[in-house]
């Protein structure tokens, strides 16, 4: 079919499936797809198209924006998306794409599993082999071939692992463990003061939802977890070598109130502030 939206060129053409109820519970299988020539004021915004997308650059660039954070996409790069939650692209200087919408029941856990690991903005282990499958799938429509729904589910997957199993470079594993430290220093010096999650994400140049997702990995407990203990942590050693109130050992720790630094403390010790300060360790 062509496609008539605005700043989308000629001999750009897509193709849509309505998959079987027994593909849907077994298999993946594609939504729609097609190659695209975008010119330069394209956009797109969607709250949600129930899918992922899956989308190679072929030429030019584009810009992505998901959770709130714009990224840039270039040519042999593929651009991960999902599609049920809001979404945008678009270019001010024109790309090319060969493009997958596709959903299934395992889509999500793969998605979720590449892009906490690689973000989405992939340089595929074998780009050549990625291209040639979208486009078998591309093509199988385009042509009118007969639909062989256990090989484009196998072609979907191929897709996906080639995705999970490319190396990371070790400079983006360093940038990350690097802004995650940041942030984790920003929490260790200012942890006395009012810390909001998108400020550590701002810090990490992450959007909230990643930077919480990457901070569990490389800590192992969310950020809000690590900004309590290391307030407790304050708070125990103050208790310890000062005379200070408890009221004011919560307010020096980051507590907004007593009451609620002798409920925490309680939870997480076993103790109240003042037990803790007489027992002998």
């Amino acid at each position: 079919m062509i496609s008539y939206e605005t700043h989308v060129l000629p001999n750009s053409d897509y193709y849509v499936y309505t998959p079987s109820t027994l593909a849907k519970k077994l298999f993946f299988y594609p939504i729609c797809t097609g190659s695209f020539r975008y010119e330069s004021g394209y956009r797109l915004a969607r709250d949600s198209y129930d899918s992922f997308l899956l989308m190679y650059i072929l030429k030019g660039t584009c810009f992505v924006t998901v959770d709130d954070q714009t990224m840039q996409a270039t040519a042999g790069q593929l651009v991960l998306l999902d599609c049920y939650a809001p979404h945008a692209y678009g270019t001010d200087s024109g790309f090319e794409a060969l493009w997958l919408h596709f959903d299934g029941p395992m889509a999500r856990t793969f998605y979720e599993t590449i892009v906490l690991e690689k973000g989405s903005l992939l340089y595929p282990a074998h780009p050549d082999a990625i291209y040639r499958f979208l486009y078998n799938i591309y093509d199988t429509f385009r042509s009118r071939a007969p639909i062989a729904k256990d090989q484009i589910s196998g072609t979907i997957t191929n897709i996906l692992t080639d995705l999970l199993t490319a190396e990371t470079t070790q400079h983006a594993t360093r940038k990350t463990q690097t802004d995650i430290s940041d942030a984790i220093s920003h929490i260790n010096k200012y942890f006395y003061k009012s810390i909001t999650l998108q400020e550590l994400a701002d810090i990490a140049a992450l959007s909230p939802y990643y930077f919480s997702r990457v901070f569990a990995r490389e800590t192992g407990m969310t950020p809000h977890k690590y900004l309590i203990t290391t307030r407790m942590a304050n708070a125990k050693f103050l208790l310890k070598t000062s005379q200070m109130s408890v009221k004011e050992i919560a307010i020096r720790s980051g507590f907004s109130d007593e009451s609620g630094f002798c409920t925490a403390f309680k939870k997480q010790e076993g103790m109240t502030p003042n037990e803790y300060r007489n027992t002998v360790c």
